[in-house]
Parts: structure tokens; sequence; C-alpha cells
């Protein structure tokens, strides 16, 4: 097949798999009181139910979207299907929470593979003029996942359990594979990169992410900061035996000289610090605070995904023509307002107000998304697309679980490892305020990335 004919096939397997795990997140969200119950978690389970997945996938990101350039971008891309529809099935039998923190990290592994190769896949057969547009629809169906979730996710948990959350999604994993061996089984995409894979680097960016990140989740003690403060040590030991190798796993080089790339990435990573633990307090303020079942509070959490769905084809098209940096830097200004405005919810708060609060924050999104994903993948050269999916992913990954990470710290300090109940309702509003205003303030910060990337620079077309 020719590019040409490639672009359909490629496009569906590549929103397919952007559709899966934006789902599951969305839906697990929702479906947290339900899992908690079982299985007796505390506030802070609740969290590692979502922060073990982010954070498997962010530490093997990098890695992924290196060998993706070696081995080829195909053959990661299908071993990260099979890996994340298998560990899915296997969710499905969780008798504990271990168990089932264990499986989500197997998942997150596989998101990993997909997340790092998919947006290489399709840099790869889309030309420019045509690029922005074909990776506003990959990010419309990343919200089709996120705005499903909470739906589909609601009247699921409500009618059969929280297990048939994971139970769904086995049949877009399978059609996916099914289309890969179909229309895709003499292609492959592969940077031609040569020399011997860094593992040593792999390793050490590996344990550093994960002493940072789990470390920042704990800060409140004192095994927390030596854990963080080890973090920072191996990942500066990791900064300098890359720069020593000819084959690194992070080529620093890449980011470094190109200033368009490096403060997209910045921003992305903000965007996301920013925003991602939101829909993880909304979840649970709609649940506990508002008392809303989980099928209303489904239809209510649509708002913001279904507004990144329809409005992000046009901020992706809009791209192509326009610089994609202030296009984002605008969407990233929206994204502050919304959350601004949630700092002032309360438990009187009427569900229209909630609502357009997610409406403004999607716009937000929609808007920083596609255009900031665009600049990134668009400024990279060809031999490198692999590794500038895999940071842009690594960015969104990071950026996740830092959010995540204050969101879980504020839990610790102020409402402990506690269950939820009536009586620490007051906590709980009281972490959240504290976190959009943490939130708030990041992404005000972010704008400054944000229009960093073109200062000094002209806007040019996409190679």
């Amino acid at each position: 097949m020719n590019n040409r004919s490639l672009k359909r096939p490629v496009l569906i397997i590549a929103a397919l798999s952007s559709f899966m795990a934006p789902f599951m997140g969305s839906a697990v969200n929702l479906a947290l009181p339900e899992i908690g119950e079982e299985f007796g978690a505390d506030a802070i389970g609740l969290n590692w139910i979502v922060s073990s997945y982010i954070l498997a996938s962010a530490i093997l990101l990098l890695p992924a979207g290196r060998m993706a350039d070696r081995v080829g971008r195909k053959a990661v891309f299908t071993a990260g299907i099979l890996i994340f529809t298998l560990s899915t099935v296997a969710i499905l039998f969780s008798n504990s929470l271990s168990y089932l923190l264990f499986m989500r990290v197997v998942q997150g592994a596989g998101s990993a593979l997909l997340f790092s190769t998919s947006l290489a896949i399709v840099t790869a057969v889309f030309p420019p003029g045509e690029r922005g547009a074909a990776m506003g629809i990959n990010v419309t169906a990343v919200y089709a996942g996120l705005s499903a979730g909470p739906f589909i996710g609601g009247y699921l948990t409500a009618a059969f359990g929280w297990r048939s959350l994971f139970l769904f999604l086995i049949p877009f994993g399978v059609l996916c594979m099914l289309l890969i061996a179909g229309y895709l089984k003499r292609e492959e995409w592969s940077g031609g990169e040569k020399g011997r894979f860094d593992w040593p680097g792999s390793m050490l960016y590996g344990v550093s992410l994960f002493l940072l990140m789990y470390g920042f989740s704990r800060l409140q003690e004192t095994t927390g900061l030596i854990m963080t403060g080890s973090g920072v040590v191996i990942f500066l030991l990791f900064l300098l035996y890359e720069k020593g190798i000819s084959n690194p796993v992070l080529n620093i080089s890449v980011i470094t000289g190109n200033r368009v790339f490096a403060y997209s990435c910045l921003a992305a990573f903000i965007h996301y610090s920013a925003t991602s633990a939101t829909g993880f307090f909304i979840s649970l303020y709609l649940r506990y605070i508002k008392e809303t079942g989980p099928e209303k509070a489904g239809l209510i959490l649509m708002a913001m995904p279904v507004a990144m769905m329809i409005l992000s084809p046009f901020s992706g098209r809009l791209s192509d023509r326009h610089d994609p940096g202030i296009i984002a830097s605008w969407g990233m200004a929206i994204t502050a307002a919304g959350i601004i405005a949630m700092l002032f919810l309360t438990e009187d708060t009427t569900v229209s107000v909630v609502t357009a609060i997610l409406l403004v924050m999607g716009t937000g999104f929609a808007f920083f998304s596609s255009p900031n994903t665009n600049a990134i993948m668009s400024s990279a050269e060809s031999r490198h697309l692999g590794l500038a999916s895999a940071v842009t992913g690594t960015a969104r990954m990071t950026g996740q679980m830092v959010s995540m990470g204050i969101s879980m710290l504020l839990f610790a300090l102020i409402i402990g490892r506690e269950a939820i109940t009536p009586d620490n309702h007051a906590d709980l509003m009281g972490a959240m305020r504290v976190g959009f205003s943490i939130f708030a303030l990041l992404c005000i910060g972010g704008l400054f990335a944000s229009r960093a990337r073109n200062r000094g620079h002209r806007h040019r077309k996409a190679r």
C-alpha cells in the first residue's frame, strides 16, 4: 500500500486505540466508590487505582518510543494493543485491591506502547497540510472516549457492576488487532535507528521517575522526602549518562536544539499537571458531596469531553492554517478560567453551574491539545518521530501523574487514610479547593511556556 491508501485504515486504528484508554480512565473515576466499597479502599487507595496506571505509562513511554524507532512502530503498537487487551480481560477476575493495582500497572504498560507509536504512525502517513486535521480526528477519538466513559460507564456500573467497564472495552482491542492483521500486515514504519538499545539509560529513567512520582505522593512522610530526593539525583545521573553515549534513550539534543519542540512539550506537561486531577475531584464531588448516582454523574461529566470532541477537529484544522502556538495559548487561557471558576464550587452549587464550568474547561482543552500536538510533531525530524511521539506522551502522562500526586498529597494531609464518609465531606471540599488553587496557578504559569515557543521565530509550515 502507498501512503494514500493507508490513510483511512491507519486513522481508524489510531482512533480506536485512542478511544480505549481515555474511556477507561473516565469510567474508572466514576466507579471508584463501588470499587472502594468492594475492596475496602481508603481515599489514598482510590487514588492509586488511577495513579498506578498513569505511573506505569509514564515510565515506559520514552523507552517504548525509542524501541519503536529501531524495531518498527507497527510492531510496538501491536504489542501494546495485545497487552492492553489481555490485562483488561485479567482485571475482570480481580479479587483484591493489590491484584487490581498490579493489573492496572500492566494495562498502563500496554497503553505506553500504544501512545508512544500512534502519533508517529499518523505523522508518517499524513503529509504537512493534512496532519493537523488528522490529529484533530485522533484527538476527537480521545475525547469521544472521555465522553463515553462517564455516560456508558455510569449506566454499566449501576446495572452490571464496575467490572462491566472493562468487559465493554475488550471488543475494541480485538477489532483493532483484526484491522492491523487485515490492512497493515505488510506495513512497517521505522526511523532506521541503529546500534545497541540503551538499556542502562532506560533503567535509570524508569527508577528515577518511579521514585519521583511515588515519593511525591508521600511527601508528608520522611520516606517520601527520601524517595523524591533520590529520584532527583538519579534523574540528574540519567541526563549525564545520556550525554555521554551514542544511542541514548533520550536524545537531549533533539529537545534542546528545537525551541518549538521543547516549549510545546513543557506547555503540555504543565497543562496536564494543572487539569488531570480536576476530573478526579469533580467525580468525587458529584458522587459524595452532591450524592449523585453514577448515571446522572456520568451525564454531567460528559460536558467537558463533548466540548473537546466537537471543537478538536476545528482547532486541528485551524492549526494547519495559523500558528498552532498562538491557538494553544488561547486554549491554555480558557482552561485557566475554567479552573478558577471551580474554586467557587460549594455544597449548594447547582448542577447547571457545574456543567457550564466543565464546558469552559472542555473548550480550553480542545483549543490547546490538537494545535499543541501539531506543533510538537511537525517540528520533529522524520527519523525522530517515535521519540517525539514518546516525549509528547511522556509530557502528558507525567503531567497527569503530578496532578494525581498533588491530589494524593492533599488527601493524605487533609483527610488521612480514611474512607470518604459524610463526617469528612468538609475535608474533601477543603482538599479540592487547595488543589484547584494550585492547578490555576500552574495553568497561568503554563501560558508563559506556551507563548515562549514562538519568541523570535516566525510561524512556518510543518515539514
